[in-house]
């Protein structure tokens, strides 16, 4: 009896300081890294039962590792959120890849009826892109490249790098005018749909 009330003791205290449970920390037999985050505002990793960094995080995201980041408090999957502090960090340091352009397009595209066909979009390119950068790799296997070489090698669009860039432009472009082909069908379908002209009889 005075286990048991131990047991619920720390399981109290546990719950007002933050800290994780050592009964959760093993998580065994899930396929995934699931990653805690406390009041206190700090991740716990269950697979190292050990406190991590957003730059731990972003080390598995480079890493393609698997795992998913839960609110410690409601289990409510919260994986995006860190991973758009990630992004956060990385525009607001060193060298950003948005241009405030660009991030004001894609600002403009939440609540417009396109915003989910341009979210695969982008998606989908972005996958394309990675695919293309994979066979890059591949192909230049065993070529030791400085970082002046790569600038000048990109910005003389080797043949190899013609020839990859070429299938990318083709396939995004390709991408692009079958997702335009569903939205007119989709506004034959749903003539009411938002962003639609009316059905001309």
């Amino acid at each position: 009896m005075a286990t048991a009330r131990r047991g619920k003791a720390a399981k109290a205290a546990d719950e007002t300081t933050g800290a994780p449970e050592a009964a959760n920390a093993g998580n065994a037999g899930s396929a995934i890294r699931v990653l805690k985050k406390y009041p206190n505002r700090r991740l716990y990793d269950t697979q190292t039962s050990s406190y991590i960094t957003l730059a731990d995080v972003k080390t598995m995201v480079l890493a393609a590792e698997a795992f998913e980041v839960r609110d410690a408090k409601t289990g409510e999957d919260i994986t995006r959120s860190i991973l758009l502090q990630i992004i956060l960090e990385e525009e607001t340091g060193g060298v950003p890849m948005f241009s405030t352009g660009a991030l004001s397009q894609i600002i403009r595209f939440y609540g417009h009826s396109m915003q989910g066909v341009m979210g695969d979009y982008l998606e989908k390119n972005m996958q394309l892109f990675s695919d293309m950068q994979g066979r890059f790799t591949e192909q230049s296997k065993g070529l030791a490249f400085s970082p002046e070489l790569w600038t000048q090698f990109l910005g003389g669009q080797a043949p190899v790098m013609q020839e990859l860039m070429g299938g990318y432009v083709t396939q995004s472009k390709n991408i692009f005018e079958t997702m335009q082909e569903q939205m007119k069908n989709a506004g034959v379908l749903f003539p009411g749909m938002p962003g639609f002209p009316p059905k001309k009889g």
